[in-house]
């Protein structure tokens, strides 16, 4: 596959917050970065900007939810692009669980179809992962046809990028699961002009950018 050929996306998760680990935050409004998230987004940042410098970036999209836009923010100063708001990179949308604790919800009969096939799930009052995913798998193909031989950036939360890498992956919804997403983490798909996407990254913390591609 040549390098020059179809769309990369690179896929980077939201830094940590205070609830990390420990709530369900959807998509409640007020939760901001934790210091160690801010200093996750300086880092990403940094990889993000030498890959723009040997290969320039084409756009930089990010979940309209403030710990999104926070980590994408020093990515847009130090690489001069714009940063768009993308209401499709969202996180899911989990209804009346909404801010309640993990250690809870693990307790509930539900959460063994959440976690074993969430593609027979939708959050009560809120969004089913089969929609999540679609907006995800949407969005790229949009994506495509705007930054042909581009790299775009998209800042968003770890379901959305779980259920996009099982989608390119091919191995159907319920196993997003199987894949670990970590804060402020850099995923990478790369959409060809013609035939399957090629996953060259997955919850990569430390390796540089500037060099990826498809081979």
């Amino acid at each position: 596959m040549s390098e020059n050929t179809g769309t990369l996306v690179l896929l980077v998760r939201h830094g940590t917050t205070s609830t990390t680990g420990t709530l369900l935050p959807g998509r409640a409004s007020g939760l901001h970065l934790a210091d160690s998230g801010r200093a996750q987004a300086e880092q990403v940042a940094e990889r993000l900007l030498e890959r723009h410098v040997q290969r320039p970036l084409s756009a930089l999209l990010t979940s309209p939810l403030e710990r999104a836009v926070q980590t994408a923010t020093p990515t847009a100063e130090r690489t001069g692009l714009t940063l768009r708001h993308e209401e499709l990179l969202l996180e899911c949308d989990v209804g009346e669980w909404t801010g309640q604790k993990l250690a809870d919800l693990s307790r509930l009969p539900e959460w063994r179809t959440v976690q074993s096939a969430p593609s027979q799930f939708t959050f009560p009052g809120g969004e089913s992962f089969t929609d999540m995913q679609n907006r995800m798998v949407s969005l790229v193909e949009r994506l495509r046809t705007e930054h042909p031989g581009g790299t775009v950036v998209c800042f968003s939360h770890a379901d959305p990028i779980r259920s996009l890498l099982a989608h390119a992956l091919a191995g159907g919804l319920d196993a997003m699961q199987r894949l670990s997403v970590s804060p402020a983490s850099v995923s990478a798909v790369q959409y060809p002009e013609d035939g399957n996407p090629v996953v060259l990254l997955t919850n990569s913390g430390t390796r540089p950018l500037a060099d990826l591609t498809a081979q």
